[in-house]
Formats: structure tokens, C-alpha cells, sequence
């Protein structure tokens, strides 16, 4: 059964992009996450693909989502905030990226004065923000 409160937990969180397969390879080559499963849905009018870290039944998914028939313009929501990665270190990974080209929101950073955890934001393909956390 699944872990949490009388078995329930969190199973995905889902963004909509202008392109699947542009964001699969985006997560997958440059996050290192595992493409867990894509499916269409001609009905709901949609492409999707469940992207994250080891198998979906264990593991919190990123559900990505590409409209078949997508409206003239494609806006982000203004309530989105950020998805965070735990990374072992956020300098390291953050010159992986760079020298990949990806687009950075926040430059790597201290937490606060004294904390000797970083965090950075980048941004996928979209624009929506990836914080990336590690914790010392």
C-alpha cells in the first residue's frame, strides 16, 4: 500500500508545455530523471508523459502534459511557484548545467548567512522554475 496517512500520499504534480517531447528530453537528459510511462488521450485532447526518480508506484511523478489542439496563446498560471529538487550539491550541478545552456532564474546561493545549504532556480523549456536544495 502506499506510504502516508491511511495509505495515501502524493502520487504527481502536473504542468502543462508546449512540447512533450522537448520537456521529456529536457528532464530526463539534464535532471537525470526516468521517463516512467507516456500515454495520448484523443479524447481529453492531450499528450502525456509521467517523468521522475525511480518507479511511479513508490516515487512522487512529474506528470507533463501537451495539448493536442493548444490555444492561439500559451500562458503560465500566476499562482505557479516552483517545483524543488534535492540535489547532493547545488554548485556542481549548477556548472553541469550552464555548460549545457540552461537558462538559470537564481544564480547558485546560500539559503541565508550561516546556512551551509545552497539552492538555484532554473528553468525548463516552459519557463516554470526548478529549485534546485541540497541539505547539509
Amino acid at each position: 500500500m502506499a506510504d502516508g496517512n491511511n495509505g495515501m500520499k502524493i502520487r504527481h504534480t502536473m504542468i502543462r508545455v508546449a512540447d512533450l517531447q522537448r520537456s521529456v528530453a529536457f528532464y530526463t537528459q539534464h535532471l537525470g530523471m526516468d521517463l516512467m510511462r507516456e500515454r495520448t488521450s484523443e479524447e481529453r485532447g492531450e499528450r502525456v508523459a509521467y517523468v521522475g526518480y525511480g518507479d511511479e508506484d513508490s516515487n512522487h511523478a512529474l506528470e507533463i502534459v501537451e495539448m493536442i489542439e493548444p490555444p492561439a496563446e500559451y500562458v503560465h498560471g500566476n499562482t505557479y511557484g516552483h517545483v524543488a529538487l534535492l540535489v547532493a550539491n547545488v554548485q556542481e550541478m549548477s556548472d553541469h548545467l550552464k555548460s549545457a545552456g540552461v537558462e538559470f532564474a537564481h544564480e547558485p546561493h546560500y539559503v541565508r548567512a550561516g546556512n551551509p545549504n545552497m539552492i538555484a532556480f532554473i528553468k525548463d523549456p516552459d519557463g516554470y522554475e526548478i529549485e534546485l536544495t541540497e541539505r547539509r
